[in-house]
């Protein structure tokens, strides 16, 4: 197969069940529904679509195909139309399997342990008030455009040390990779190359000048060996931070945001109480988990009791573990106050996410920040919420007023 292919129309899906499709339109919109079909047909469903790929339903499946590398490959954890042959070092730790996956994984933890967020944490907080600062005299605002999608992007260049000006070039190749990427495999070729580029201009001027920040840290790294890292890992691992900070977070605050215009009770309830906003946090991430990963299956096994063959793909979701109501009571509904809730929203297994920690600091934040300044806000009627398509599910436009109505 060539490296680039031509994009691929997908037919609408009519049976789900036997031919799932997480790239239509009406699983964008309103997945949840499509989901319990699914989990009451089989713990795994599959699909001709994608070249073969599974869908583990539950969470327990989930689970089990998460924590299971010998038979589950991460070399190829988005999936799509195409399968190219596999870089090396294309994003270490989440592309990588074990043996190497845990000393690659170890570099990545010290940066984003509580304490260094705790350092974190006040530019978070300037960043979401200049953000609200542009817009707050408007009555009305496209919360995901002006406020959602600048708190991670600004936090992430500020923790690598690039300029937080470069914020859209930022936004535009993470759509390029992770939903234009799907089906045209030619913008996720150059994006990948553009963010190349401009991570190697950058390691180049630290080599003369060093500097304080994530790329100077990952370039001083020694692996296990006490190498210094290739400058292919140093550029993966810079890539995947680039990425995976930005989407799923921004997503995450867009949806919590989301479900605060639309249901007054828990929005009052978090005025009233803003110490349970971690709880409702925790809750948020459950039910509208952005994040859905893929593995590559490379020997036969059977989860749940469901065959699974080598050469198809895992669309491994979290988001629809997260509802399943055997794991948690009342799964289909948001309960802010939720006390027991092992959600698996930051992944299960080996590949939990690496920046977790970061991740609840900056939606913890971004919700104190909004609800401060803007306490009484709604869905704009005259607008319309859209959504992201494929791995990252978040609102891409979320209009809401504030003020009295």
């Amino acid at each position: 197969m060539s490296d680039v292919s031509t994009p691929t129309d997908h037919p609408p899906v009519t049976d789900w069940v036997n031919d799932f499709d997480h790239t239509d339109p009406r699983w964008t919109e309103n997945p949840f529904p499509i989901w319990d079909e699914l989990r009451a047909a089989s713990p795994v469903v599959r699909t001709e679509r994608f070249l073969g790929c599974y869908l583990p339903t539950t969470y327990e499946a989930v689970r089990e195909i998460a924590n299971d590398t010998d038979h589950f490959s991460s070399r190829r954890v988005i999936v799509r139309d195409v399968r190219p042959e596999v870089a090396r070092n294309a994003a270490p730790p989440i592309t990588s399997d074990p043996p190497e996956h845990k000393p690659a994984k170890q570099l990545l933890l010290p940066p984003f342990t509580p304490d260094a967020m705790k350092k974190l944490e006040p530019r978070v907080r300037a960043i979401c008030n200049e953000l609200i600062d542009g817009f707050i005299a408007d009555g009305k605002v496209d919360a995901a455009a002006r406020y959602t999608k600048y708190i991670p992007v600004q936090a992430i260049a500020h923790m690598l040390g690039i300029p937080e000006s470069d914020s859209d070039l930022f936004i535009n190749w993470i759509h390029m990779i992770l939903e234009l990427g799907i089906r045209d495999e030619s913008k996720l070729v150059q994006a990948v190359q553009e963010m190349s580029g401009y991570f190697a201009g950058h390691v180049e001027a630290r080599k003369a000048k060093p500097t304080d920040d994530l790329i100077s840290y990952l370039m001083n790294a020694r692996d296990k060996n006490g190498q210094p890292l290739e400058e292919s890992h140093v550029l993966g691992s810079l890539r995947l931070l680039l990425i995976a900070g930005i989407d799923t977070t921004w997503s995450a605050i867009g949806s919590s945001l989301w479900h605060l215009a639309k249901t007054p009770a828990d929005r009052e309830r978090l005025l009233a109480e803003p110490e349970l906003i971690p709880t409702a946090v925790e809750e948020l991430l459950r039910a509208y988990a952005p994040v859905t990963m893929a593995r590559e299956v490379m020997k036969e096994t059977t989860i749940s009791g469901c065959p699974v063959k080598p050469g198809n793909m895992v669309l491994l979701s979290f988001p629809a573990a997260n509802r399943d109501p055997k794991m948690f009571p009342n799964a289909d509904k948001v309960v802010i106050d939720r006390r027991e809730n092992r959600h698996a929203a930051f992944g299960l297994g080996i590949h939990r996410c690496v920046g977790s920690n970061l991740a609840r600091m900056e939606m913890q934040v971004a919700i104190e920040e909004w609800l401060k300044r803007i306490p009484d806000f709604r869905l704009d009627p005259a607008g319309s919420v859209t959504w992201s398509q494929g791995t990252v599910r978040g609102p891409r436009q979320l209009p809401v007023l504030f003020g009295k109505a």
